[in-house]
């Protein structure tokens, strides 16, 4: 986010985990990550990593600590709730524990994250029905199950 022609993580760059996240998923993300076939320009981000099971998370640190030995320069970065500390992969990585304080004002995100969102020429897209033709948009209601 330095400047506004950096791109938005790609694709395969993000693993948003949840309850139900495989350890198949998990492995397939690591080996992108550890095996240096990108050139090492791209960050991998673990989302809520957190929220892996027990038995996910055991083998995907078994198998992290496997692949590690073949790059010494990759970037990886993983998420965690600060209220679930004390599941397995942020225990497991505590050593490299770094408290996150966002170092840009909201402003200056919101601006960045406009720049990428925005889409360029609306010709009846969905992108019409969001704010200055954003072509992501946050639907919310203070009441539950009111048709979002």
């Amino acid at each position: 986010m330095n400047s506004p022609n950096q791109p938005l993580p790609t694709f395969d760059e993000v693993l948003l985990c949840t309850p139900q996240t495989t350890a198949e998923q998990v492995g397939l993300f690591l080996r992108r990550c550890l095996i240096n076939c990108s050139g090492g320009e791209k960050i991998y981000t673990m989302l809520y990593a957190d929220e892996l099971s027990y038995d996910v998370s055991c083998r995907a640190e078994e198998l992290f600590q496997r692949l590690q030995r073949y790059n010494s320069s990759y970037r990886l970065i993983i998420l965690c709730n600060c209220e679930r500390e004390h599941s397995y992969i942020p225990s497991v990585f505590s050593q490299y524990k770094v408290p996150m304080i966002p170092q840009r004002p909201l402003t200056e995100i919101q601006q960045y994250l406009q720049h990428h969102y925005r889409v360029a020429q609306p010709s009846n897209s969905a992108a019409s029905v969001f704010k200055d033709n954003m072509c992501v948009g946050i639907v919310s209601s203070k009441r539950a199950g009111v048709g979002k």
